[in-house]
């Protein structure tokens, strides 16, 4: 009984206010012995007789421990006891009059029972089963409650046989949903059958079984919202979010309803957000069924806009100096973002007619919060009405650039924002057509100095428009760019309390050098001594994101000016970067000068090359540091969540099963950027950077799988934090190759060595990978090792995983294409969700286009010894060439086929059979991309193809010639095909001359040259022309060398295009034939006289750099 007592203190001190006692609490608390802990926490739940916050505490903490350490407790127990627990737990639930206990005391059974699910779906407590039927049944409402609370917290309880109950549970949530004399009961069945049909959102079948529910949730939803509660009303939301087909058969009634409840003002503002949640999470996630709804969408709009009104009087709004977070909370905030979110989702044919009416009318409104809106909402639609605002973008800027004069401050920001969206969503084609009257109007609102809030957001719009303005177009605004910023800069410098305008406009200068590049050079000494002061003195606290930013500044301007202006104040800048990074080690993880230094150091270094490698020692460790932070994570249920909040930097994603996933982002940002900047040093400095590829490997290898939580990785989690952690998956992939080159060096045994380190890991990335922008980098990098490392890198264990997931690659291709087809039949397939479908495609077919790079290093590393263990993907290659796949299939397909004639002949001709014939049919198929693969096939038949190939090479030559002589054959979209087909026809002449009339095709091939565009192929040509002149061949020659001016002209127009390049072996070669005429007077002349200036300059550089 004593220790009992004493368990009830240490609660108490669980829940102490003081952080000592609690923490002292814990480290007494976490050592002890599961059972012992089950023991007295299941004894404190059932105590009547002990304060009910210990008693809710002990609760909370079995559950938590049957949550996360069910494995390492439960089984361990005696079975009498575990028996026991179970028993209690239900008596508990019957006996106890406390709601609140008894609500814990279901969480715990819940928790328990998902635990007890065996892996073939068998519920281990049958009892529970037993008991939920009888209490859903009794007279006694707690016991109703009790059932039910269960039910929703755990849906998944029948496991197995789910099936078999499916009718008994549908009647069991229809009773409880219809329970007049008890509302609390009517909203937790409707909350119990919202979980149900989350926790089975992939079975249709249930779904329409379960469709009758649906009308007695939404009445839920209403009657709930107005007693003050929004619980139903967010599972709601899940609803619309997981499972919206199953809104289909309601779907009016629903939007109706939640369309109401958004526009009551009399209920709270997160009611009538959550109420505009529905209908704009149904625009993301069912959106084709929402457009045949565009009624009700039309009325959600001017919902979405009256909210984005709700804003509050503040004088003091103008003279802030420190840039509030949004309040994610406030209407505006909420209305803007559904704004932007639905406009994205349904797209810009069927919003902009719906708003444009309403934002011209609040536009026109003497009430400054409504033109405030009105502006705002332009900037939200501008990603998604892109194509349609496109066309009218001349009326809107004349618009919007009138409201930089407006008299209220928050307008003339509005305007500031609208602008610098638009800068951002319609680049380059903004920059071109309004830089004129853009630039001026910013430039003038920046001289606002009464007003710093809107002068640093005509900066940061600045800064929108200079990051994607050409730099030919911003060159001639130089002057009067750099003269604004230079006065508000040295005004600013002499003000105090104004670092968010210093802020913005060092940004806006980094940005005008970024763009202006080597056009900076004269600006430079104007700048450098003032922002030199900034990083020498802005040392408080509070000045620290100005320092960083006016670090990237310098940086930036160093490398648009390049070194040797920037050599003279190199030494002094990297003084400063140095004084800074010696206090590295003090700053808290979440400075923002962190993420500013590491990419300087990145800059400084690609200004200095090689000579920045000294000041690696001092660089590196910093670097590491940030590069190596681990996240903090959690898995947290519903109960958890509630003492966490996202303004500690925790940041949330539901999981479903009551459970959510948290993260600490502190850090995440910095430690991207640390491994990126980490892959700019192996680049530069390439062997310079050999004495960290050790450390650098050991790190970025585990960063291939950087997820936060590996057990709970899924795709709303990857979804949900994909962007940094994705970052930091590619820079590792992208160091990978790079770190081996850097590691040449050191001889082939530390280079074996590295590469088995990261072999493993890069292949098991390949099969995990979750994200295709993430795996095409990785599936690149993985092929470019292969390249480095050559023949004999892989192992047979490498190969046999490498070859079941390459397969596996393929295979979903294939599924996703089937999956692709049933949406086109779907009812509500339409132009939109075809335009998804073919985003989705190319992202496929990328993924192919990475398959095909991976064969290609393992064709041109094995050579014949790779077509054993290719034969287990050869089927499936062959199924991408047939006639009726798509036409990115076949150029994929005959691609790979490509490599293996050109890598592994002769024995390349087994494979004949599958490929050949639609090799040789493809050089006439209607796509370009088909053709110059089918194209290139032939080239490599004929050059390595041997003796098998004869027939086909002889075969090809009138069909690649048919392709070459079609009236269209040099257009834009065919040009690459056709110049693969010339080299293809001169490579049959070169290397299999009996497979064609040489005399005859010689003249025509002549005609065809020079190859322009596809510079590969073009050095080909000229090989063989050089091998035809020097062999004196009378063909091309022609007779008395008449054809000599033709191939001057050839020659001239190969370098000027950059076909030829100096360091090509056939440069050489060619420079010699035009060496040879240049002695010879009259020839001479009359080759050069036909060539125009650019040609004779082109001819004259050959000949100095080859």
């Amino acid at each position: 009984m004593a220790e009992q007592q004493q368990f009830y203190v240490l609660l108490g001190n669980l829940m102490s206010p003081d952080n000592n006692v609690r923490k002292q609490a814990e480290e007494t608390y976490d050592p002890l012995p599961g059972p012992t802990k089950v023991t007295f926490l299941l004894q404190a739940v059932r105590d009547a007789s002990a304060a009910e916050e210990v008693r809710q505490m002990a609760a909370v903490l079995l559950r938590r421990l049957l949550s996360s350490s069910f494995e390492e407790v439960y089984p361990t127990l005696p079975p009498d006891m575990q028996t026991a627990i179970k028993a209690e737990l239900l008596t508990s639930i019957q006996q106890e009059t406390s709601a609140n206990i008894r609500k814990k005391v279901c969480d715990i059974a819940a928790e328990l029972s998902r635990n007890l699910i065996d892996d073939d779906g068998n519920n281990q407590w049958p009892e529970v089963l037993k008991f939920l039927f009888e209490s859903v049944n009794s007279d006694n409402v707690g016991l109703r409650e009790g059932a039910l609370h269960i039910f929703w917290n755990f849906p998944g309880i029948f496991g197995n046989q789910q099936q078999h109950y499916l009718d008994v549970i549908k009647r069991m949530l229809v009773q409880c949903m219809q329970d007049q004399a008890n509302p609390q009961i009517r909203m937790l069945a409707s909350r119990a059958a919202s979980s149900f049909i989350l926790s089975n959102e992939g079975n249709t079948a249930l779904l329409r079984h379960f469709s009758d529910l649906l009308p007695g949730i939404l009445q839920s939803v209403n009657e709930s919202c107005y007693q003050g509660d929004d619980s139903v009303l967010k599972s709601f939301v899940e609803i619309a979010d997981t499972a919206p087909k199953y809104l289909r058969p309601n779907l009016e009634a629903a939007l109706q309803l939640c369309l109401k409840l958004c526009a009551d003002t009399n209920l709270t503002n997160m009611q009538r957000q959550l109420a505009l949640e529905v209908i704009v999470t149904l625009s993301e996630t069912a959106a084709a069924m929402l457009r045949k709804h565009t009624s009700i969408v039309a009325q959600s709009i001017p919902q979405m806009l009256a909210m984005m009104v709700d804003l509050e009087e503040d004088d003091e709004w103008a003279l802030a100096d420190e840039l509030e977070d949004d309040d994610f909370d406030s209407n505006a905030v909420a209305g803007e973002s559904a704004l932007d979110r639905i406009a994205c989702g349904l797209g810009g044919k069927i919003i902009l007619p719906m708003i444009k009416q309403h934002i011209m009318q609040m536009l026109q409104n003497p009430d400054w919060k409504y033109r405030h809106a009105g502006l705002m909402a332009l900037s939200a639609i501008g990603e998604g009405c892109h194509q349609q605002m496109e066309a009218i973008l001349n009326d809107i800027v004349s618009f919007v650039l009138s409201f930089c004069s407006d008299p209220h401050p928050r307008v003339r920001y509005a305007a500031c924002n609208a602008i610098g969206q638009m800068a951002t969503d319609f680049a380059p084609t903004f920059q071109k057509k309004f830089h004129d009257k853009v630039i001026p109007a910013l430039l003038q609102t920046m001289e606002d100095q009464s007003n710093p809030r809107v002068q640093a957001h005509a900066a940061a719009a600045l800064i929108n428009f200079t990051e994607d303005c050409p730099k030919a177009l911003l060159v001639p605004y130089l002057d009067n760019l750099v003269q604004h910023l230079h006065v508000i800069m040295v005004a600013k410098l002499q003000e105090k309390g104004t670092k968010l305008v210093l802020e913005q406009v060092v940004t806006s200068i980094a940005s005008v050098a970024d763009t202006a590049e080597e056009k900076f050079v004269p600006y430079y000494d104007l700048f450098m001594p003032s922002l030199k002061h900034i990083v020498e003195n802005a040392v408080r606290k509070e000045l620290r994101l100005l320092r960083g930013k006016t670090i990237e500044c310098i940086s930036l301007i160093g490398l648009a000016v390049g070194k040797e202006k920037f050599m003279l104040d190199a030494s002094a800048v990297m003084q400063l970067l140095l004084k800074t990074q010696t206090d590295f080690n003090d700053l808290e993880d979440d400075d923002p000068q962190i993420s500013y230094m590491i990419s300087a150091w990145a800059r400084m270094c690609k200004i200095l090359g090689k000579e920045f490698q000294q000041y690696l020692p001092v660089v590196m460790g910093p670097l590491m540091k940030t590069a190596s932070i681990k996240p903090e994570v959690a898995l947290l249920d519903t109960q958890d969540m509630e003492n966490i909040s996202e303004d500690d930097g925790w940041e949330f994603v539901n999981l479903g099963d009551q459970q959510s996933f948290g993260i600490k982002t502190a850090g995440l940002e910095e430690k991207a950027t640390a491994c990126q900047m980490l892959v700019c040093y192996a680049k530069e400095l390439k062997e310079g950077f050999v004495e960290y590829t050790e450390q650098v490997v050991k790190l970025m290898v585990p960063l291939l799988k950087f997820y936060f939580h590996d057990d709970i990785l899924n795709n709303s989690v990857t979804c949900v934090f994909s962007l940094t952690p994705a970052r930091v998956r590619v820079a590792a992939a992208e160091s990978m190759p790079l770190l081996l080159e850097c590691a040449r060096v050191r001889g082939p045994e530390y280079l074996t060595e590295m590469w088995l380190f990261m072999c493993d890991a890069l292949i098991k990335a390949i099969g995990t990978e979750p994200d295709s922008d993430v795996l095409s980098e990785i599936m690149h990098s993985f092929a470019k090792c292969i390249e480095l490392m050559g023949d004999g890198c892989l192992n047979k264990a490498h190969f046999e995983e490498l070859g079941g997931i390459l397969k596996g690659k393929l295979e979903e291709h294939f599924k996703n294409q089937e999956l692709r087809q049933a949406k086109r039949e779907d009812e509500d397939y339409d132009e939109q969700v075809e335009e998804t479908l073919q985003d989705e495609d190319e992202n496929d077919v990328y993924i192919l286009t990475k398959v095909s790079d991976i064969l290609h290093s393992v064709f041109s590393s094995y050579k014949e010894n790779a077509l054993p263990w290719f034969e287990q993907l050869l089927q499936l290659i062959v199924q991408l060439i047939l006639p009726e796949r798509p036409w990115a299939d076949r150029q994929w397909g005959l691609c790979i086929f490509d490599d293996v004639v050109e890598h592994c002949s002769p024995s390349s001709f087994k494979y004949a059979g599958c490929f050949l014939q639609s090799m040789l049919q493809s050089l006439t198929d209607v796509k370009p991309e088909v053709r110059q693969a089918a194209a290139y096939g032939v080239g490599v038949m004929a050059q390595f193809g041997g003796e098998s190939y004869r027939t086909a090479c002889m075969d090809a030559v009138p069909l690649l010639f048919q392709t070459i002589q079609a009236a269209d054959s040099r257009s834009k979209e065919n040009v690459n095909a056709t110049e693969n087909c010339i080299s293809a026809v001169g490579k049959v002449l070169r290397f299999r001359p009996e497979c064609a009339n040489v005399d005859a095709i010689l003249p025509h091939w002549l005609s065809w040259l020079p190859l322009n565009e596809d510079k590969e192929e073009a050095v080909h040509t000229f090989d063989f022309l050089c091998d035809l002149i020097e062999s004196n061949n009378p063909i091309v020659l022609g007779p008395d060398n008449s054809n000599l001016p033709k191939i001057f002209l050839i020659i001239a127009d190969g370098v000027a295009n950059e076909s030829i390049k100096s360091e090509d072996a056939c440069s050489k070669r060619l420079a010699n034939v035009i060496r040879q005429v240049h002695g010879s007077g009259a020839l001479w002349s009359q080759c050069v006289s036909s060539l125009n200036e650019t040609q004779q300059k082109a001819l004259q550089n050959l000949l100095s750099t080859a």
